[in-house]
């Protein structure tokens, strides 16, 4: 059973657990600089922690930027993947940030962007590198 549930970093105990999910995602398995996987935008953003069977199992957030609204930090752990987390993650955080109207979009790593592709966004723009990974802007377009 997925499921997924929505906090802010004020409720200290699913912080801590979703930060830990991304360490394990984008500090060791990926190699970010804790520097860059950790930043300003905290604070600000609306945090989703994705539960398998009831296991905290994926991560992900979002937040208003100049440009729209960004979906960022999405990170399943290993042992959880390639059971529909991701697709449910990716539909809990549209699903909440589409009343706003606003563009929606996304920095995709190469090798995450199907799953985007699949929730109705299109790369635009060229190849570029965020903490030495590639990635291609995403915009949502459904």
């Amino acid at each position: 059973m997925l499921e997924v549930i929505r906090f802010k970093t004020e409720d200290k105990e699913k912080a801590s657990i979703v930060f830990s999910i991304r360490q394990r995602v984008f500090v060791d398995e990926q190699h970010v600089s804790r520097e860059e996987e950790y930043d300003e935008h905290e604070d600000e953003s609306m945090h989703y922690m994705l539960l398998v069977e009831k296991q905290p199992a994926g991560t992900a957030r979002w937040r208003f930027t100049d440009y729209g609204i960004k979906l960022e930090r999405f990170a399943v752990l290993p042992e959880f993947r390639k059971r529909g987390g991701g697709h449910t993650l990716v539909q809990a955080v549209l699903n909440d940030v589409l009343p706003y109207g606003k563009t929606i979009y996304l920095n995709a790593q190469l090798a995450a962007m199907n799953l985007y592709r699949q929730a109705g966004f299109e790369a635009e723009g060229e190849l570029f590198y965020e903490a030495n990974i590639p990635h291609y802007k995403m915009v949502y377009r459904k």
